[in-house]
């Protein structure tokens, strides 16, 4: 059975009572489960012995114009997928911490904001500028909650990951931070809880992005760096019928700064605002070309 505690005080009691030297996986969500979250808590599973899955759509992340109102909640179908995952688990225990009142993560005496600065410069945090310190915050408080021993993401938020796992190292915070694959639909389109707004003509239009990030993937393997970025140019100079390019970027996947000849590893990603939605969507490419 999956446990549920939808309050911080009896998540807390509950916390209390795991030995310490028992190993804690930790899966942060907003809910409205997909198979991309399923992938982490599985993950998480046959790492350790308990895991905790949040459940939190977090206001201090959404802009004033963004979707938080309309973002979707579906806890009651988010049990339900998280119990049949757990059937294969059964020796394991899988914790909801499901708080239902902002207040019971941010009470009225809370004045702290966490925020990274540099890797949020570029990608997401040119057009969301308050997004990233709403997520740094937020999980800076779950972590402290849940004291895991590793945290797991999903790479599609690749910048987020990065986030997070330098808030970690720069506070000297003892967790792991492991980014996991992108989950796809059949059609290449990465999962995302946001999907859902995408009319059947829109998600032809937002199958744009994947597919151009995989032909200058492709680009990359044969001609290299700089025969990419003379391609990214082309591309953000034509429009996109009922669609419009937030950014189509290589950077070096380490620091997000312009890629060079000498990076390690770049990452290829782009944001695509297809109608009232915006899809992101990255890949990883090896260095060397």
């Amino acid at each position: 059975m999956v446990q549920q505690f939808k309050t911080r005080h009896t998540f807390l009691d509950w916390r209390s009572k795991i030995p310490g030297d028992l190993s804690v996986g930790f899966v942060p969500t907003m809910g409205n489960l997909h198979a991309g979250h399923l992938s982490l808590v599985e993950q998480a599973l046959q790492e350790h012995p308990v895991v905790v899955v949040s459940i939190f759509v977090n206001p201090k992340q959404f802009g004033p114009s963004e979707d938080f109102g309309r973002y979707p909640r579906t806890l009651e179908q988010d049990i339900g997928l998280l119990s049949t995952l757990f059937q294969k688990f059964r020796n394991k225990r899988l914790i909801v911490f499901c708080p239902q009142d902002p207040m019971d993560i941010y009470p009225k005496s809370f004045q702290t904001t966490v925020q990274v600065t540099e890797l949020t410069n570029s990608l997401c945090g040119k057009s969301r500028p308050t997004h990233f310190s709403g997520v740094t915050t937020v999980v800076s408080v779950l972590l402290g909650l849940v004291s895991p021993k590793v945290l797991y993401l999903g790479q599609k938020d690749y910048q987020q990951y990065l986030v997070i796992k330098r808030m970690v190292q720069d506070l000297y915070l003892p967790y792991q931070v492991i980014a996991c694959p992108i989950v796809r639909d059949s059609d290449g389109l990465a999962l995302s809880s946001r999907n859902q707004y995408l009319s059947a003509s829109e998600r032809k239009t937002a199958l744009h992005l994947p597919t151009v990030l995989k032909e200058l993937a492709q680009l990359f393997q044969y001609e290299g760096l700089h025969a990419v970025e003379n391609k990214i140019n082309s591309i953000l100079k034509n429009s996109i019928a009922d669609a419009q390019w937030d950014y189509l970027e290589i950077l070096d996947a380490s620091t997000l700064k312009s890629g060079n000849l000498l990076s390690q590893n770049y990452l290829l990603a782009g944001a695509l605002q297809v109608g009232k939605t915006r899809l992101i969507d990255n890949l990883i490419l090896a260095g060397g070309n």
